[in-house]
């Protein structure tokens, strides 16, 4: 089921305009901005960027090349990140934004549930569990400790999607840039992960995130109107790649 938005919560921040009395509306604040800027640089140690998001499972398979990388990650915004992931972001920072606890369990549960291997699970609660330890200390919110304290405690996932929405809410970052910013994350690790199994160059992983960008806004606006029962992803041969990367005998990424 897919909700009706025709008009965004934070619809204010997607465009400027003219507000209700004809006036331009002001400029955004830059904090939000500065906050989804450091949750998603490469230097913040959460461990995001030791995932090749089944990449090297595909490249020890010989499944794909140069060419072959725009097309993947098309395919795995598409249908797999953005229908679980990045939905499950927009859902838990909604629940964090209305004080719901117990729904942004029920989301951190529901994702978990969704992601068959052993190998994305784990991928996906450690770097949610180190998320969510940094951010309680760097933004030092409550809705971010109660969260961490739920995972600590085992009531709860702690899923990367979930804590990354529960921590955007809780600096204030809007739901839109939020999404937006941790698929092009994600984009940006798997970018990374590219040029290290050498199936791209460095003006080659530009190129591909440059060409990403119209796929983001895609998948970002179609996760802000999903509902938890939609969460979940078809991509069935990352799952079986990543299946066989957990039992390959040398690997240079977690997942």
């Amino acid at each position: 089921m897919y909700r009706d938005e025709s008009v965004l919560p934070d619809q204010a921040d997607r465009a400027p305009g003219a507000g209700a009395t004809g006036k331009p509306a002001p400029e955004p604040a830059l904090g939000p901005l500065l906050v989804g800027l450091q949750l998603t640089d490469s230097a913040f140690p959460s461990g995001f960027y030791t995932l090749s998001h089944s990449l090297e499972g595909f490249a020890q398979a010989g499944a794909v090349d140069r060419e072959g990388l725009p097309p993947l990650l098309e395919d795995l915004l598409l249908h797999g990140v953005g229908p679980a992931d990045a939905t499950a972001l927009a859902l838990a920072h909604r629940a964090t934004r209305a004080g719901d606890a117990a729904a942004v369990i029920r989301i951190d549960e529901h994702l978990f549930a969704t992601k068959l291997g052993r190998e994305m699970r784990q991928a996906a609660t450690r770097t949610g569990r180190q998320l969510l330890d940094l951010a309680a200390e760097v933004f030092d919110r409550p809705e971010i400790t109660e969260h961490f304290g739920r995972v600590v405690r085992r009531e709860s996932p702690g899923t990367q999607a979930v804590a990354a929405g529960v921590i955007h809410a809780a600096t204030g970052v809007p739901v839109r840039q939020a999404v937006a910013s941790d698929l092009f994350a994600f984009c940006a690790s798997f970018a990374g992960a590219a040029l290290r199994l050498r199936l791209t160059d460095h003006r080659g992983a530009q190129v591909l995130l440059r060409a990403a960008a119209p796929v983001i806004e895609a998948a970002v606006e179609a996760a802000l109107r999903r509902e938890l029962a939609d969460v979940g992803a078809t991509v069935f041969a990352s799952d079986i790649m990543s299946g066989r990367h957990e039992r390959a005998e040398a690997r240079l990424f977690v997942s």
